[in-house]
């Protein structure tokens, strides 16, 4: 008995056979290139299994569509990634596996695996971040991927410009949200380096805190999650941390009293696995819905 994983990133498939307890079995990484090309690695990748798959968990990047009511549940909608558009990725899956799959995004998946097997562990609510690229962020709130009409797209909330930033934003939707102003992408373009050139650039970490804090007193307030994971690239400057939580404790000035910042924003414990872990997971929940 085994359970497939499909972390599908703009960049990069990872897919992944995992067992009941989570764990990861085998796993392979592929290029994301053009659906037909990508999909047939990942399903030539499952068919080795076919005879033991219970079910699968896709985490995916978006947009996508997650009501099960919509009649196009289970595709990746308006994503900038041209040739995934309007795909329906679940749908191929099930034309070439006749098992359950559960679909969400990768980040929502991130947060599942972090809650019940990683940094969140125990707890029955938790945020996980992702800052590389892009900025996205999913959430387990008492036990439950945060799902509505849609999914969170917390990466593009509004924050307040810094003072004396002058730089105009990364973001082709908008000017000031937080991805258009704190993402890779805008540290590269507005210091014209890439984040781990900029390692000991005192002055670019303070900005970058300058956001994430913000967003951070926005996420606390509305959601209230027992732990906040934050991860990508950008974020494996663990400088930042201290940086967010002192930001962070002065904007929110005494209103609320929040657990401990250290333990409360915290680096991802399953690292760069916490995605495919938590499609792992996914898997496992819909075998046992269905």
């Amino acid at each position: 008995m085994v359970f497939g994983a499909v972390e599908a990133g703009g960049t990069k498939f990872v897919v992944a056979i995992g067992d009941e307890t989570g764990k990861v079995i085998k796993r392979e990484t592929y290029p994301t290139t053009e659906p037909g090309e990508t999909m047939k690695y990942v399903e030539q990748f499952f068919k080795q299994y076919e005879d033991e798959l219970e079910a699968i968990g896709v985490g995916s990047f978006g947009p996508i569509d997650v009501r099960k009511s919509s009649p196009t549940y289970g595709y990746i909608t308006s994503t900038p990634k041209l040739a995934w558009r309007n795909y329906d990725i679940v749908g191929a899956l099930k034309n070439a596996f006749h098992v359950p799959i559960g679909f969400t995004t990768d980040v929502n998946a991130a947060a599942l695996g972090e809650v019940t097997l990683g940094a969140a562990e125990g707890l029955s609510s938790c945020m996980y971040i992702t800052i590389g690229t892009g900025i996205g962020a999913g959430a387990v709130v008492n036990g439950k991927m945060l799902e509505g009409y849609s999914h969170p797209e917390m990466g593009h909330i509004m924050v307040r410009r810094h003072k004396h930033d002058r730089y105009t934003g990364n973001c082709p939707y908008h000017d000031d949200c937080l991805e258009g102003l704190a993402a890779g992408g805008a540290i590269e373009k507005r210091w014209g380096k890439k984040a781990v050139e900029l390692a000991d650039n005192e002055e670019v970490w303070n900005l970058e805190a300058h956001y994430i804090a913000q967003a951070l007193m926005n996420y606390s307030l509305i959601l209230s999650p027992e732990r906040i994971v934050i991860g990508g690239g950008v974020m494996k400057q663990r400088q930042v941390f201290p940086l967010v939580r002192q930001k962070l404790k002065t904007l929110i000035a005494g209103y609320i009293q929040l657990p401990d910042l250290e333990e409360y924003i915290v680096p991802p414990k399953l690292e760069d696995d916490a995605g495919i872990t938590g499609c792992i997971l996914l898997a496992i929940q819909t075998k046992q819905e269905n």
